[in-house]
């Protein structure tokens, strides 16, 4: 009986001792279930929602309910300031989390963890030696778990978890906060790629809107056509110049208001920006409206791409007829002016030689007549004579320049290089400035307006050496090039400060300049200046043939 009653006490402990087995592993399996249902739950917020607050809420619940803890507490690093920002917090006090703020990387508990980037365990917080904040004990906390947030090899913040009693965590804890804080950081991630889409997608609509008013209300014509010249989009100026409508241009091409020679300089211009070429903008156009008027244009127009291919081309446009027209009028004006300059100074020239230096000459003559005839005169009247004598040739040379620098007969009789050459022995020989003329290119001659036109503006420009500049050399070059003319004068005179444009320098009191660049107007060219005070001046036109 005895033997038997020991094996049953055996076998009753046996039965006792795989019961307890059997539950400690139900248990681990309601636990691992429990765990595993939580990161289910931490990770389907990934799909569910791109909300930040909402992601963090969530987590906190789940990890505060699988793991019993009262405290969790979530910071992220700031790369800028390298501290640690609290992003979401539960259970804990205003007081405790004012005094979470400016955590430095590699400070305290959480700021250690993002510096190392390994968990740490504190199982007895009030006498950690470590503990470099009072208010963590004074919230009550006894022991913590920290994890690093980890993200592409990135430590991005800390997930940390605390009770108010004693507490071991388990390594099985340790493994479940980790994977819930990765699960965590994805969603981190996806919300901040969210929200940063969000923004640049509500600062593209704002910009849009911005470009759209001012494409609407712009004073200059804007319009795009496609590369077949057909309008996809044009603005109200665009339909005040053409005189269409919107509706209509929406439907028309570039074809129903540019005639053919337009439209070959278009062509020229849409070829060149295909070829990846420079296009001088703004160019002038000329357009047709729908009442059949005649509009100038300063155009400018570039080509749109996408992903490297063209797609399209966008113009701006402004009527700058009445300018033209204004501009033409101008001209035409100058031109009478220079016109009537030119008669008089050929009317003057013509006097100067005709009568003043006719009568000079026989003066001249006539003292030397006198001379000879009397025998008896004193030497002071001997000297008087001879003295008047001079002056008078002296005054005839200067009638005789003068009446050349009015109208060269050279310029009319044999050409504008010829003219410039003289110009060039004259200031060498009265003005002992060493004046250098180079010719480049093939010669060839001008119409008489021309050639009067361009011997002024090398007249002016050496008169202005010699006058302004104290200079001992010059240089004039004549280049003929391929469609264009170019004339270079400069010296190694003292320069002068240049005015900030061209178009200032009547105001500046350079009128000899002005007008040198009222003459290059006349013959459709245009004026560069370049002077530094100590270091002489250049000055070149360039002329269309």
């Amino acid at each position: 009986m005895a033997g038997r009653r020991e094996q049953r006490g055996k076998k009753l402990v046996g039965l006792k001792r795989n019961y307890e087995e059997l539950r400690s592993r139900v248990e681990r399996l309601e636990s691992s279930e429990k765990r595993l249902a939580a990161l289910n739950a931490i990770s389907s917020l990934i799909t569910q929602t791109l909300e930040m607050e909402q992601i963090l809420n969530s987590a906190m619940e789940k990890i505060a309910e699988v793991m019993n803890i009262e405290v969790v507490l979530i910071f992220r690093v700031n790369r800028a300031t390298n501290e640690l920002e609290l992003l979401a917090h539960r259970g804990v006090s205003q007081e405790f989390l004012a005094a979470m703020e400016g955590i430095k990387v590699g400070e305290g508990f959480n700021g250690g963890v993002a510096a190392s980037g390994e968990a740490v365990i504190v199982e007895d917080i009030p006498h950690d030696l470590t503990l470099s904040r009072d208010e963590v004990r004074k919230e009550g906390l006894c022991a913590q778990m920290i994890v690093p947030l980890r993200y592409e090899q990135r430590i991005i913040g800390t997930l940390c978890v605390a009770v108010r009693r004693a507490r071991q965590f388990q390594p099985e804890e340790i493994e479940l906060l980790t994977t819930a804080g990765n699960a965590i950081c994805v969603a981190l991630e996806n919300a901040r790629l969210y929200e940063e889409q969000r923004r640049i997608a509500a600062e593209l609509q704002v910009s849009e809107r911005r470009h759209r008013t001012l494409f609407e209300s712009a004073n200059d014509a804007i319009w795009v056509h496609d590369l077949e010249g057909n309008i996809t989009v044009a603005n109200e100026a665009t339909a005040r110049l053409i005189g269409y409508s919107l509706e209509e241009l929406s439907h028309m091409s570039v074809r129903s208001f540019l005639l053919e020679d337009n439209l070959a300089l278009a062509r020229q211009v849409r070829d060149r920006l295909f070829r990846g070429e420079k296009v001088d903008n703004p160019y002038e156009q000329k357009a047709i409206r729908k009442d059949g008027a005649e509009v100038i244009l300063k155009l400018s127009t570039n080509l749109i791409t996408a992903d490297g291919k063209p797609t399209a081309f966008q113009n701006i446009a402004r009527d700058i007829t009445e300018e033209k027209r204004m501009q033409e009028n101008a001209r035409f004006y100058v031109q009478q002016v220079v016109g009537a300059q030119e008669e008089e100074r050929k009317r003057i020239a013509r006097e100067l030689h005709d009568d003043t230096a006719q009568v000079l000459g026989s003066l001249s003559r006539e003292v030397d007549n006198f001379m000879r005839k009397k025998t008896y005169l004193l030497p002071d009247e001997v000297a008087f004579l001879q003295y008047v004598r001079q002056e008078l040739n002296r005054g005839l040379q200067g009638v005789h320049r003068f009446s050349q620098d009015l109208r060269p007969p050279i310029l009319d009789d044999l050409g504008l290089l010829p003219a410039l050459r003289s110009l060039a022995n004259e200031m060498k020989a009265y003005d002992r400035i060493d004046v250098e003329l180079r010719v480049l290119g093939g010669e060839r001659r001008f119409t008489p307006e021309v050639e009067l036109l361009i011997f002024r503006i090398v007249q002016e420009a050496l008169s202005n050496t010699r006058r302004h500049a104290g200079a001992s050399r010059a240089w004039v070059a004549v280049e003929f090039a391929e469609g264009k003319t170019r004339l270079t004068i400069s010296d190694n005179g003292q320069g002068f400060e240049l005015p900030g444009r061209v178009d200032d320098l009547p105001r500046s009191g350079k009128l000899g300049l002005a007008g040198i660049q009222e003459r290059a107007r006349l013959l459709g060219g245009t004026l560069e200046l370049q002077s530094t005070p100590g270091k002489g001046t250049t000055l070149m036109v360039e002329i269309p043939n």
